[in-house]
């Protein structure tokens, strides 16, 4: 599985690159963060609606959308993927509970 995503951030950071005309990835890109983040939103509100629809098959391809809008924005903020899936490795040897105590107690 770790190999699709792999794949797939491989894919941006060489689109990122290419005519925006032509490529998705580069107009995203180029049109920058908070338009990057405004697509993140609609297509987790897409994720939503198919989420209460129970509909698998658009679940599942809405859910997709999001993944690849989310990668595109990560690589936009120069965020390593990677470095998230390393943090949630850390957070495996702490509850879920624990750890949102926690951060609480660390927010002033």
């Amino acid at each position: 599985m770790s190999s699709n995503i792999n794949f797939l951030i491989k894919k941006i950071k060489k689109n990122k690159f290419k005519n925006s005309k032509t490529s998705y990835t580069s107009f995203l890109i180029k049109k920058g963060t908070l338009f990057c983040i405004k697509k993140l939103k609609e297509e987790f509100l897409e994720l939503n609606k198919e989420l209460l629809s129970n509909n698998k098959k658009k679940i599942i391809y809405e859910t997709a959308d999001l993944i690849y809008h989310l990668l595109v924005l990560l690589e936009k903020k120069k965020i390593n993927f990677f470095h998230i899936v390393n943090e949630l490795k850390k957070r495996q040897k702490t509850s879920g509970i624990v750890e949102k105590n926690n951060r609480k107690k660390n927010v002033r």
